[in-house]
């Protein structure tokens, strides 16, 4: 009986500590990335607004290729969106928010393997001669207690996700 009160006691501790440490792990992420492509604005901003191109660039659909797909609404306009339904990469959409001549604006949801929500925003820069210097950031919240205990490996994941993916981009755009 004292060896399952120990046991006990332990796995009590160990939670605390996790909910202790999610309590002063941060709340919310952001990402941001940058890269260089020997094409103007306007030609690289049609490959992120419109979403015919997403699984031609993006790492996440490159990875399972096989996934359901569905594009709708209007490219380059607000609520123009793109559904994705996979087992490895799991289930959500990309929805265009708001869009401008330097700016594009997504809402992020996810719905499996869990619920989620995040920012996705885009730069573009006149950059060189013909050049242009795209920004792609990333925000969202830490859920409590796992999203924040989580979220230093979602963060180094991210980070290498997004140096692919405009590394995608950019070959694609200067095809």
């Amino acid at each position: 009986m004292v060896v399952v009160y120990s046991i006990l006691l332990v796995l009590a501790l160990l939670i605390v500590a996790a909910l202790l440490m999610a309590a002063f792990l941060p709340s919310s992420y952001n990402i941001e990335k940058n890269i260089i492509v020997n094409k103007p604005v306007t030609d690289v901003m049609d490959k992120v607004a419109d979403l015919h191109y997403y699984a031609k660039w993006n790492p996440w659909q490159k990875s399972e290729p096989d996934s359901s797909q569905e594009i709708t609404g209007t490219p380059k306009t607000k609520g123009h969106r793109y559904s994705w339904k996979g087992k490895k990469i799991g289930e959500g959409s990309l929805t265009l928010r708001a869009i401008d001549p330097k700016h594009v604006h997504f809402d992020l949801q996810f719905i499996k393997p869990w619920k989620s929500s995040a920012n996705d925003n885009w730069q573009f820069e006149e950059w060189g001669n013909s050049e242009t210097k795209i920004t792609w950031q990333n925000n969202g919240e830490l859920a409590f207690p796992m999203g924040r205990l989580m979220g230093p490996i979602l963060n180094k994941t991210l980070q290498k996700q997004f140096e692919q993916g405009l590394l995608n981009l950019k070959e694609l755009c200067e095809k």
